[in-house]
């Protein structure tokens, strides 16, 4: 529910659109009416099954995972939720990037305010603090099997609550203690479930997929952006899109590409010239195919993350209004996990085509010159490039190895099948960084190739894509340190993002 600059969360569904709108706007969280009411019911429901229930209930008045047969007694409670968030802050490796950091506490938020959860109000309050305050928990990408639902990257999302682990807060990092004491705030007291709630949960999954989903987007565009002026520096013939071919195939993703690129193509000198040729490599005309399958691919992907970021996924679930209370399994990640597996296919196979796209245009050939500079030999001009495409696209396809098949026991047998999700979501996100700097390379490379056209033109819509593009990299007539046109094209294309989460 929005209103203004603020974001009300409430029972409302939410997309992947209001996420990115979200974030990109600076809107500000708060509870809605109902959201807040919700949260109180179950929280006081649960208080009173705790006071009148006598047979165990796990998580509550037991202990985790292996120990659920162990109860607790009604003055360790607390130290039991508490001791839950801190054994289980056990991440190491690279730290999660900010803007995903962001996502996972409004996802964190959402999950939540739906009543199910038992937490209390303050620690829902809390969290919104830290998001409308940019007090961003400093977690580590390895540590979750995505089966307890993240229960190590969200450990250290809750630390700071606790006055504990580390935040990043107008732009210095310091320790939940200093918080609190520069905020004049007193640590969070857990109450019964809460550490449950706020550790089950697949908040760190779903937020890499969530902005996957808004990346894969961009770079699904863009690659049809791209391929179009590559096909045009090409040379390359327009038949293939052609309506007529795609309503008899008619993919969904194959017809809306086929579209893209004849519209980027529409009024273009280059294209509706006599060409000698009467076919063209695979990676031109086929684009409809390839480009529309990941676009499928995308579209089916989001259909599952706009049901888990709609959900509840702690556990146990309290469910006030049948009075139940149940301990299941919604958060074992493995919708997620297959699915960003799939994601991570799609995105690489953008990632593939567009690299042989490069190559066809430095191989020399359709008045092209080899490596497309004007004196080969003494210069190899776009040579390199290509080999560091060649590279990059090598290692997207050794991360498309599924993660979602793999699972290894855990919790003494308890916990005997994991998703692998968390694996799943960081190796997509490098598949994602990785399928945009080889894009980035294959514009690099049209553009230069679009030069040695002149005096013909491309289409209007390409002439001012180049021009922008021309304004940050220019054409190269000899030999230069490349790497930095290569950053400064990653750029070009990054820079919606960019403005969006700065």
């Amino acid at each position: 529910m929005k209103k203004g600059n603020v974001h009300y969360i409430s029972p409302e569904h939410l997309t992947v659109e209001d996420i990115r709108e979200i974030i990109c706007e600076k809107k500000k969280l708060e509870l809605s009416d109902e959201a807040i009411k919700r949260i109180d019911t179950c929280r006081k429901y649960l208080d009173e099954k705790m006071r009148t229930q006598k047979e165990p209930i796990y998580g509550i008045t037991t202990g985790f995972g292996s120990l659920c047969n162990i109860s607790i007694d009604e003055e360790q409670l607390s130290d039991l939720q508490r001791n839950l968030v801190m054994s289980h802050a056990c991440g190491v490796g690279d730290e999660v990037p900010r803007d995903i950091v962001k996502i996972i506490l409004l996802l964190k938020i959402q999950s939540l305010s739906y009543g199910y959860s038992g937490v209390q109000l303050i620690t829902v309050d809390r969290l919104i603090y830290f998001f409308n305050h940019d007090i961003l928990p400093v977690i580590y990408q390895q540590g979750s099997l995505g089966a307890s639902g993240d229960l190590c990257p969200l450990a250290h999302l809750s630390l700071p609550l606790l006055g504990l682990g580390e935040v990043v807060y107008e732009g210095q990092r310091m320790s939940g203690e200093e918080l609190m004491r520069v905020l004049h705030w007193n640590p969070i007291e857990l109450k019964s479930k809460e550490g449950l709630s706020l550790l089950n949960g697949t908040q760190f999954m779903s937020a890499y997929g969530v902005w996957s989903l808004i990346k894969a987007k961009e770079l699904s565009d863009w690659a049809d952006k791209i391929g179009a002026l590559s096909l045009d520096a090409f040379d390359g013939r327009i038949e293939p899109f052609h309506e007529a071919v795609h309503l008899i195939r008619p993919h969904k993703g194959q017809r809306e590409t086929a579209a893209n690129i004849s519209y980027y193509l529409h009024d273009s000198e280059i294209i509706h010239r006599k060409k000698e040729h009467v076919q063209d490599p695979y990676s031109f005309r086929c684009m409809p195919q390839v480009h529309g399958a990941s676009k499928d691919a995308i579209r089916y992907v989001k259909s599952v993350f706009d049901t888990e970021i709609n959900s509840a996924t702690d556990n146990p679930t309290v469910i006030p209004e049948k009075d139940l209370i149940i301990s299941a399994g919604n958060f074992h990640g493995q919708p997620l996990a297959i699915t960003m597996d799939f994601l991570a296919i799609a995105l690489a196979e953008l990632g593939s085509i567009s690299g042989q796209r490069t190559y066809q245009l430095i191989k020399g050939v359709r008045e092209l010159p080899k490596f497309l500079v004007a004196q080969p030999g003494i210069n190899s001009g776009f040579m390199i490039p290509q080999y560091t495409v060649a590279s990059i696209v090598s290692q997207s396809k050794q991360l498309c190895t599924a993660a979602s098949v793999d699972s290894i026991e855990s919790s003494q047998g308890q916990e005997d099948h994991v998703s692998m999700g968390a694996n799943a979501a960081t190796k997509l996100y490098r598949v994602v960084k990785n399928t945009e700097r080889i894009l980035a390379i294959e514009l690099f490379n049209a553009a230069q190739a679009l030069q040695f056209r002149r005096p013909l033109k491309t289409s209007p819509i390409l002439e001012e894509l180049y021009a922008a593009y021309r304004e940050k990299v220019p054409f190269i007539e000899v030999d230069e340190v490349m790497y930095k046109y290569i950053d400064q094209s990653i750029e070009f294309l990054e820079e919606e993002w960019k403005r969006c989460i700065h």
